[in-house]
């Protein structure tokens, strides 16, 4: 099967404009903010739209991707079949934890904003805004880029970069290492960008219910 059509210049402008934007809203955005939700949500919106200005550069169209018009609604599609089958998994893994003695809980918890307004930016940030940048990011560009030297190297080499990018606060990074290998799966599979986005999506709003009701 041939390679995602992405470049080492969509890799290289791609990423520095994602550290351009992490450096800008460190030193400009979140000290005026009293919250860092709304300026994480300003810069993953920013990420996102510079993305895809950077591909129509280079001369890419969303297709390149995988998010041409065509390529939506199937791509939303099967990533709900993807997220049922990905969610039925989870379940029995979860299962097989509490069944061996370990808290399964203990493995999702995330720490939730307290006031309502706050919860519900971070639903909308962390369960849409946030998966579509890193998927555009992740799995469109990075994915895309390391998919030249095999389906193995680009999924080993994006989940260690994807789990490496997140913050963990104690014990193995379970959650993104199977979260990076499913959405790498998925892309490879479908070779639709809104794949990955939709079971993203759902996976880290299900993880914040799930955090909520904890």
């Amino acid at each position: 099967m041939a390679s995602f059509p992405i470049g080492v210049k969509d890799l290289v402008f791609s990423t520095l404009a994602i550290i351009s934007l992490e450096v800008i809203a460190a030193l400009f955005v979140y000290p005026i903010l009293s919250s860092p939700l709304p300026a994480l949500a300003l810069t993953r919106i920013a990420q996102i739209g510079t993305l895809f200005l950077v591909l129509s550069l280079n001369h890419r169209t969303a297709a390149a991707i995988g998010l041409g018009r065509n390529q939506i609604i199937p791509g939303l599609s099967r990533g709900l079949f993807w997220s049922l089958i990905f969610g039925l998994c989870t379940l029995a893994g979860m299962a097989a934890f509490y069944l061996a003695g370990t808290n399964p809980f203990s493995l999702i918890q995330t720490a939730l904003p307290r006031s309502g307004g706050s919860l519900v930016l971070f639903f909308v940030t962390g369960g849409l805004v946030a998966p579509v940048a890193e998927e555009v990011f992740f799995r469109g560009i990075v994915y895309a880029f390391l998919r030249r030297w095999g389906i193995p190297a680009a999924i080993a080499g994006t989940t260690l970069i994807f789990v490496a990018l997140h913050t963990v606060r104690h014990g193995l990074p379970i959650t993104q290492m199977v979260g990076g290998i499913v959405f790498c799966a998925a892309y490879e599979k479908e070779r639709k960008l809104m794949t990955p986005i939709v079971i993203h999506a759902l996976g880290n709003t299900a993880i914040f219910a799930l955090s909520a009701i904890a």
